[in-house]
């Protein structure tokens, strides 16, 4: 399968800057589409930032202009570049993709998240 490990939430005041980090690892074949989306308690996960397999970003209308999505040269890495940043924006941060991996000589669908980076942004 295809593992999934986030890196670089955690506490900042308002109005600054953190860049989340996502690595996947595993028998990866290709991945097509990362996300980041976000959760706070008693709500619904959101979708936040999407990268395509042909390049194109996505963004819910809050985010827009103050967050990045990007990918690496290889595809197996996605950032989320936060600037602005909002009390509103304090939530747990998930990376999500898809795409195929090999197993048994096979090529087989994935669909694999994150465990999840908390952001805090509180004065």
């Amino acid at each position: 399968q295809v593992q999934l490990v986030e890196s670089g939430g955690g506490l900042v005041q308002p109005g600054g800057s953190l860049r989340l980090s996502c690595a996947a690892s595993g028998s990866i074949r290709r991945i097509n589409h990362m996300y980041w989306h976000r959760q706070t308690p008693g709500k619904q996960r959101d979708l936040v930032a999407a990268f395509t397999s042909g390049g194109g970003t996505n963004y819910t209308d809050s985010v827009k202009g103050r967050f990045t999505i990007s990918r690496d040269n290889a595809g197996n890495t996605v950032y989320l570049q936060m600037n602005s940043l909002k009390p509103e924006d304090t939530a747990v941060y998930y990376c999500n993709a898809e795409g195929t991996y090999t197993s048994g000589g096979y090529y087989r669908p994935f669909n694999s998240w994150g465990q999840g980076t908390q952001v805090t942004v509180s004065s």
